[in-house]
């Protein structure tokens, strides 16, 4: 038996004084005891422990291309623009540049406060579109990366098929990207036991509706559910308010609209950005169950706009976080660029304290990791029926942030203020003590056994690929 003594924990009923933790060797929780005396020779927690936070939305090999295009280019860059330099770097990645890129990242995000990562992973086939020989070679280069670094992985394949709404032909430089449904289906099946052998969840990722035309998608969504009626389903969906119109073009609906109209969408689905919606589809969307995947610093980084959180909340929404195109790697920083995001556009303060929850920090902590939970598959959100909230609790997974106690940032606070210093005070990272991701400890006075040797092989393999789509 595993256990630690936290002067201070985060569970799903708020914060609580000397609690112990303990879990088996599985991984799992089995005893979360407030109010304990703290035993000689008993393990103590540097500081505050509060629950892992799941990256809900990953593309890995875009952490290689990050900052490479902060120059303007057009006279308005936009998303678009963005893209089409992308696709110029995603069309260099090997097998082996991919491992080494997210062997890298999935180490940044352990010493992030991130303990599992959702990867919506699209770059399928070889440098000219072709299936490698073994079709599954980069989605086990990213389980091998995951497996690695230590990191939970929801690995969501994605279905891409066309270039735009009403089936147009995909793009020459989207040709790494494309498979048919039943292609799709059997890459499923093949990942399967690899993913089982290391406890990664596997699920689906329709690209966007601009992506994949109605009848895949329905196939798509009908055979997922036939090998495993859990799995989860990611989205694309009104990131764009060139999407928006397109797809009013195509279809006389919005995105979010349409969706909800030709798809069975539930507490499966994660609706990744969601940016455009009218009143009534945050309406709508919310009642669904699925998650609002917000990815505050990429969505930033793109000018994609702001997601309205109040609205989504007032409706019983649930949400979690992603980094996205890892602009920025940092499970507090994404908070704090959705809570500022929010105060921006409302000019207000405090905006996402909850009744339950009048700290921030606290607030928003408690519900991303729900949200990311469940958009993942894991056990990691705490108990259900809990107002939506998530926290330390026996039966999920070991999945813990111990922040530094000591760090000036938070030295002599009380345990909710420290959440809070962390988020809006600290460098963020640097407050990060201790992670666990299923009890094994991967991150230890900040830093990550791999850091080093993962860092290097990332800088090489970026090195190359940069030369390579010169």
């Amino acid at each position: 038996m595993n256990q630690i003594i936290a002067a201070d924990a985060l569970l799903p009923t708020g914060w609580a004084r000397d609690v112990l933790i303990a879990w088996d060797g599985a991984g799992r929780i089995t005893a979360v005891t407030p109010g304990v005396q703290r035993p000689e020779g008993a393990a103590i927690a540097p500081g505050p422990v509060i629950p892992g936070m799941p990256n809900l939305h990953s593309h890995a090999f875009q952490r290689a291309f990050a900052g490479l295009t902060e120059y303007r280019g057009e006279s308005q860059d936009s998303f678009w623009s963005w893209r089409n330099l992308m696709y110029r770097f995603a069309a260099r990645i090997t097998p082996e540049s991919l491992e080494a890129i997210a062997t890298w990242l999935y180490v940044e995000m352990l010493e992030a406060g991130y303990t599992s990562v959702c990867e919506f992973h699209y770059v399928h086939h070889d440098q000219d579109g072709r299936p490698y020989a073994d079709d599954a070679t980069l989605s086990l280069a990213l389980l091998r990366a995951a497996q690695r670094a230590g990191i939970g992985i929801t690995l969501l394949p994605v279905l891409y098929q066309t270039s735009g709404f009403g089936a147009k032909p995909p793009r020459a430089d989207q040709a790494r990207f494309i498979r048919s449904t039943d292609n799709m289906l059997s890459l499923l099946e093949r990942l399967a036991p690899a993913a089982q052998a290391q406890a990664a969840v596997l699920g689906l990722a329709p690209h966007s509706l601009r992506a994949v035309p109605p009848d895949s998608l329905a196939a798509a969504v009908q055979g997922l559910t036939a090998l495993n009626p859990r799995a989860p389903i990611h989205i694309h969906i009104a990131e764009q308010t060139q999407e928006v119109e397109d797809c009013i073009a195509w279809s006389g609906q919005r995105p979010v609209q349409w969706l909800l109209e030709h798809a069975p969408v539930d507490e499966r689905w994660c609706l990744v950005h969601a940016t455009h919606m009218t009143l009534q589809e945050y309406q709508d969307a919310a009642r669904t169950g699925a998650v609002a995947g917000i990815c505050p610093t990429t969505e930033a980084n793109l000018g994609d706009g702001i997601f309205d959180m109040p609205l989504w909340l007032q409706h019983g929404g649930r949400w979690g976080v992603g980094s996205d195109s890892h602009a920025c790697v940092n499970a507090a920083e994404e908070l704090l660029m959705l809570e500022y995001g929010q105060r921006l556009s409302l000019r207000q303060r405090n905006v996402l304290a909850s009744p339950s929850q009048a700290e921030v920090a606290t607030a928003m902590t408690l519900q991303a990791v729900q949200g990311g939970a469940q958009a993942s598959g894991r056990t990691v959100g705490g108990p259900a029926g809990l107002a939506g909230l998530a926290g330390l609790a026996v039966g999920q997974q070991a999945d813990m942030v111990a922040l530094d106690a000591q760090h000036v940032a938070l030295a002599g606070l009380p345990g909710p203020s420290m959440l809070s210093s962390h988020v809006f005070g600290s460098h963020r990272t640097s407050a990060i003590d201790s992670l666990w991701v299923g009890g094994v400890q991967r991150v230890t006075a900040g830093r990550h056994a791999l850091h080093d040797t993962a860092a290097q092989a990332f800088v090489a393999a970026r090195s190359t690929t940069i030369a390579a789509a010169d």
